[in-house]
């Protein structure tokens, strides 16, 4: 819904989130409170998740908070909301664990400064008021930023000790990989392409369409839309397959969960041969949007209707504040991030199938129109059209295949850090650190050991914070780490994004950066092969739950 006034989104009102968006009609902020803790709890929950009391109420605080981000949203705009505009997050003072999206006003950007006491100031929209802050009259020294619940050296302390010492990764192998064309705007149906990369795959594997029994995907049917063709429904009905499981939801450990579920399927003998696919069209989608032959899907009943009427309406906005923060605590540069774009850039110029080969120098970086800040234009990855598809297959089976079967040493997918967006991890990407930390808790192997990374590159802040997380340099010491690219290139100590990443080559959302790891494992990368490379590190996702693989090549 839209305010025919402004024009700004709206969220949608709930019997559970209604005093929250009509509290300001008398000037106060209202949020839920637990009648046995007093914690304040955002957004609204009937039960505490501090002291798992059932007993909640709503409380009028002093509408009193610590600005602890901002970015100023230079690329993105929606009606009653043009850019630019400053997308923030603040620390209510009562109780700093809640943290709320809203826009910075009344003041000049230049001025804002992290730690300022910000204070709410309300705008009516029909039957909506708006929280917004502004910086208070009264200012002292900037408070300190709150800590995470949990900080990045007590994550390990959390992680699950494996369930038993029997490891489902011992018995699964990934044994055929595939990949459509890929490209901008390619204006053809997404499930063609999600076909000619399964097609690809089962070749590859030496296998036939009847061979395969099990299929995965991620998100599924019904997922936002040019983030998917329909789904494994959609697949089988093009294909006619017959399997005897079959998974497909976004709630999951990013794209990466299908490969995960595949693998789970098969040590559990439901399936031998599972193709797992991803295919993106969202060029396309945009193309189609504009043109209006189609119309984009409303995520206001979901998460997003939290953040979207302060026109946060991309993960950019999140990460560019983490990102911010990332540079306050531990001295971060935008050409720390940039060293990552070049590398990418450089791999992408031997790769035929990237999208952008174009060679990119810092200044080129440094210069790009600015997105939300810190974020430019080649800090984002690139929307594009293509799919990708994986096949995990019994690992006694995998040997008698084609290929030489990828073998899978662990995953990581533990969940230790709020999955939603702006109520997580200040200082790194949200869903990172915890699945690096629970990777290295099912192996004996260790950072050093790693031959090529793929890590999810969907901004440049996104690697940095697997690199970090995963402990190819310490935390905040990514600065010293990515100086001068030469650690991440080709030829470094940790070889990164080989193919062009998704900054250079695409977005794929993770499924690319498999594709890459093993191609790199099988020795098949051509140009840009790292010499020996017998280790792999792939993630996907972030911000939503994520996972991490661990891959090595058969002995």
């Amino acid at each position: 819904m839209s305010d025919e006034t402004s024009g700004r989104p709206l969220p949608e009102i709930t019997e559970e989130n209604e005093f929250f968006w009509t509290s300001g009609a008398d000037g106060r902020l209202r949020l839920t409170e637990c009648g046995s803790c007093a914690a304040l709890l955002h957004p609204p929950q009937p039960v505490c998740r501090y002291c798992h009391g059932h007993e909640t109420g709503v409380r009028a605080v002093s509408g009193f908070a610590t600005l602890i981000g901002f970015t100023v949203n230079h690329r993105f705009g929606l009606p009653g909301l043009p850019p630019p505009y400053v997308v923030a997050q603040v620390a209510i003072e009562e109780d700093p664990r809640v943290r709320l999206t809203t826009n910075a006003v009344e003041c000049d950007p230049e001025q804002l400064e992290l730690g300022m006491r910000m204070e709410v100031v309300f705008e009516q929209a029909e039957d909506t008021w708006l929280p917004l802050f502004r910086p208070a009259a009264e200012q002292g020294t900037p408070a300190p930023l709150p800590s995470d619940e949990l900080e990045p050296d007590q994550l390990r302390s959390r992680i699950r000790p494996m369930a038993t010492t029997e490891k489902f990764e011992d018995k699964v192998a990934i044994s055929g990989i595939g990949s459509s064309r890929i490209g901008r705007r390619l204006m053809v149906p997404p499930l063609s392409l999600t076909v000619q990369a399964c097609e690809q795959a089962v070749a590859d594997a030496g296998l036939t369409i009847d061979d395969i029994d099990g299929l995965a995907t991620y998100p599924g049917a019904g997922a936002y839309g040019g983030f998917a063709e329909g789904g494994v429904t959609a697949l089988e009905a093009a294909l006619g397959l017959r399997p005897t499981w079959h998974h497909g939801g976004g709630e999951t450990f990013g794209p990466g969960g299908s490969l995960i579920a595949a693998m789970l399927a098969v040590a559990g003998g439901l399936a031998r041969h599972v193709l797992c696919f991803r295919t993106v069209w969202e060029a396309t989608y945009t193309e189609l949007i504009r043109r209006g032959r189609i119309r984009p899907q409303d995520n206001s009943r979901t998460a997003a209707g939290w953040l979207k009427p302060f026109g946060a309406i991309s993960a950019a906005h999140t990460l560019a504040q983490n990102a911010q923060r990332h540079f306050h605590r531990y001295g971060t540069t935008r050409e720390t991030l940039g060293w990552i774009a070049l590398n990418q850039r450089a791999n992408a110029e031997l790769n035929p199938t990237a999208v952008y080969r174009e060679p990119m120098t810092m200044d080129d970086y440094l210069n790009a129109r600015p997105v939300t800040t810190p974020f430019g234009l080649y800090d984002c990855d690139v929307p594009c059209d293509g799919a990708v598809a994986v096949i995990v297959s019994a690992v006694d089976a995998a040997r008698d295949l084609a290929k030489p079967p990828v073998l899978v040493e662990a995953v990581g997918t533990q969940i230790l850090e709020r999955i939603e967006w702006d109520q997580s991890t200040l200082t790194h990407e949200p869903q990172v650190l915890g699945q690096s930390a629970h990777l290295w808790s099912r192996t004996s192997m260790k950072p050093a050991d790693v031959d090529v990374a793929q890590l999810y590159d969907g901004f440049t802040f996104n690697c940095l914070s697997w690199i970090e997380a995963l402990g190819f340099c310490g935390i905040g010491e990514a600065k010293d780490f990515l100086d001068g690219g030469k650690n991440i290139a080709r030829d470094g100590v940790l070889p990164l994004n080989t193919h062009g990443g998704q900054l250079s080559h695409g977005r794929t959302h993770g499924m690319g950066l498999v594709h890459e790891a093993v191609t790199q494992l099988r020795g098949e990368a051509g140009a840009r092969q790292v010499p020996g490379a017998r280790v792999a590190v792939a993630s996907s996702g972030g911000l939503t739950p994520s996972g991490v693989l661990l891959l090595r090549a058969d002995a």
